[in-house]
């Protein structure tokens, strides 16, 4: 498996203005084989970036010897595939298909998208599930149209968005549309926040899972806590368990650490957390 870390968890990630050939030193320099690059509307790199822009940052990774396979697309939370305006619904597909595009310019083989939302805490919307469900296909539908066309993997994950909480459900989803070009980020993580054990959902999802992202979470259940972020290694992930059912199915591919928010250490830390787990 690949070692990698999002751009997300870079300092200014989040807002999309870290300089790129910065972070593809500091993710070399911190001892990581690859980084997952991350899109917006605005930013560094977003769904206007010309295709003669995109081709330079191709050049930028080339040279910096670094792996760089993923693409993360933020663009559900600012424009929701699944919303009640038809409108918002209609953006939403244009900007993932121009995010598609972009990631291909890249020379980038999958893009992770966020299916739509029901319920979050980080989305003012709030969608019937069944109506999210019939929006959230149409979208695909339209989407892997494109995915084609481009040569990029769509890659559906569930990031406190209301959908899917269930792996019997979400692979149902994937395998209707019977397309090479779709599969599942699976986050190892948030598995966790939805009350669930990550190896099994590994064990259901096996090879749909087309890359995946982890990150830890401690428990605080005390009738009035919840789940919250920590360090890597820290928290209750199983890991043992989560990385014999990654290598069960095959798994070898990129494994990107998400680690959120930024603090000065994330990268050192994450990158020393990350050898640990891979030799497990």
């Amino acid at each position: 498996m690949i070692k990698c870390i999002s751009y997300w968890a870079l300092k200014d990630g989040l807002s999309n203005t870290h300089p790129i050939a910065d972070a593809l030193a500091q993710t070399k320099r911190t001892g990581y084989q690859g980084i997952e690059l991350c899109m917006g509307t605005e930013g560094v790199l977003t769904t206007s970036t010309s295709q003669k822009d995109c081709e330079a940052i191709r050049k930028q990774v080339a040279a910096s010897g670094l792996v760089v396979q993923t693409l993360g697309a933020g663009l559900t939370w600012g424009c929701n595939p699944t919303s009640e305006d038809p409108a918002v619904r209609k953006r939403s597909i244009e900007l993932h298909a121009a995010a598609l595009q972009r990631a291909a310019w890249l020379g980038i083989d999958s893009m992770l998208m966020v299916p739509g939302v029901v319920k979050s805490p980080i989305s003012p919307d709030i969608v019937r599930y069944d109506k999210a469900l019939d929006r959230c296909r149409e979208a695909v539908k339209q989407l892997l149209d494109v995915a084609d066309k481009v040569g990029v993997e769509l890659c559906l994950e569930n990031v406190w968005n209301g959908m899917f909480y269930s792996p019997v459900e979400f692979a149902s989803f994937v395998d209707s549309f019977k397309h090479p070009k779709l599969g599942i980020y699976f986050d190892v993580g948030n598995g966790m926040g939805y009350h669930q054990h990550p190896p099994h959902w590994i064990e259901l999802l096996g090879q749909r899972i087309k890359r995946v992202h982890i990150k830890d979470y401690t428990e605080n259940f005390n009738w009035t806590g919840g789940y919250s972020f920590c360090a890597l290694g820290a928290g209750q992930v199983p890991w043992k368990e989560t990385m014999a059912a990654l290598k069960a199915i095959g798994y070898k591919k990129t494994i990107v650490a998400e680690m959120l928010p930024w603090d000065p250490a994330n990268l050192e830390r994450t990158s020393a957390a990350m050898d640990v787990i891979l030799a497990m």
